[in-house]
């Protein structure tokens, strides 16, 4: 073959039940102290028959895990590990990225969930999609949730913190990135304390399921298989897209949920190019003139030619649109639903945009 041929591609042959062999992986966020070391403390000493792997940015000093074994080498991606009882497995990784984690799988053996623990500021939107392209790619783990813990005493504190140049505080962004937020330490505050605070992220975050714990205590099963960025389930979804409504700033400068609703089908040329110009040009701007910045995104939609119902699932500049195994009823009417949650935002501009530019009606009106 000439040098300057271009090689042959041999097609990659994908399995419709590659999700069942794929591990799934939850993130676990929080601020600073808000209790998820505990959490995933918890998890590795209680009596649960499930093999889980907790990777930990670093080992916490007079935790359970303080009896870790150092078994660091040259060139090897892990830095220590500890396997207990329960048949869980604790580690401490030097990079959080998909091959340390592969090459961790290929030396300990297969586990039923992987639990990555993320630094108290680090945006868990970036890890979200390290490993959400890869499970596109052939990856042996897929993203099952993002879960954030959040300190019901301080949290009010945490969120109103100003960033130079207007930037989005990491709190704020772990709320409003979450599949499931746990409020912690509610014993250390009041009813009236404790309602402000989930009035609060809800309306940063009106898609995200809420659990309140003392000492990060939770039923296992209510982290595990949470299968926020699955299509399997349509029906579900669309049956939470509707309970979904668009919120109001409890706080300055704050996040927030915006909804739309719309009858018809739509156009997935253009829908890709309006998404695009929202989430990576940035050019929608609200009433005051700011640009709408998004972080989180879900939908469920009705595209020109597609029986399916389509998923669509955004998280920062990244998004992608999915076939889901439900098609649209004969005489069921087609909707479509989304559900932005970012700064800036501005509903009526958002629809007015989506309605003029997916259905081509230039002269519709909000």
């Amino acid at each position: 073959m000439d040098e300057e041929d271009c090689p042959e591609l041999v097609p990659i042959e994908k399995t419709t039940d590659r999700p069942s062999l794929q591990i799934p992986v939850t993130i676990i966020t929080g601020y600073l102290g808000a209790g998820k070391t505990t959490l995933l403390n918890y998890i590795l000493t209680e009596q649960h028959s499930k093999r889980i792997a907790v990777i930990l940015n670093e080992f916490g000093e007079g935790s359970a895990l303080e009896k870790s074994l150092s078994v660091s080498q040259a060139g090897e991606l892990y830095e220590e590990w500890l396997e207990l009882r329960n048949g869980c497995l604790c580690c401490s990784v030097k990079d959080n990225g998909l091959k340390a984690i592969e090459n961790l799988m290929e030396k300990k053996g297969k586990f039923d969930y992987i639990l990555l623990e993320t630094t108290g500021l680090a945006d868990p939107g970036a890890v979200a999609s390290m490993f959400w392209v890869d499970a596109e790619l052939g990856s042996d783990v897929y993203l099952d949730g993002i879960v954030t813990v959040i300190d019901a005493k301080y949290t009010m504190q945490q969120l109103t913190e100003e960033k130079p140049d207007g930037l989005v505080n990491e709190a704020t962004r772990q709320v409003a990135l979450a599949d499931l937020l746990i409020i912690n330490k509610t014993d250390l505050v009041s009813e009236q304390e404790l309602r402000k605070v989930r009035e609060t992220v809800e309306s940063i975050n009106g898609l995200v399921r809420i659990l309140e714990t003392q000492k990060a205590r939770v039923d296992l099963s209510q982290v595990l298989d949470l299968h926020s960025f699955d299509i399997k389930d349509a029906t579900r979804l669309t049956e939470k897209l509707q309970l979904v409504k668009s919120t109001h700033p409890h706080l300055d400068k704050s996040i927030l949920t915006a909804t739309i609703e719309m009858p018809g089908e739509v156009s997935e040329d253009r829908l890709n190019l309006l998404i695009q110009d929202l989430l990576w040009e940035k050019n929608l701007k609200n009433k005051e003139g700011s640009p709408m910045h998004v972080i989180r995104l879900k939908g469920i939609l009705s595209i020109e030619g597609k029986v399916q119902r389509v998923m669509l699932q955004g998280v920062h500049e990244l998004y992608e649109l999915e076939e889901t195994p439900e098609a649209w009823g004969q005489d069921e009417p087609r909707v479509n639903r989304l559900v932005f949650i970012g700064r800036h935002l501005d509903r009526d501009i958002l629809r007015a945009q989506f309605t003029t530019t997916l259905l081509n009606k230039e002269d519709s009106k909000t």
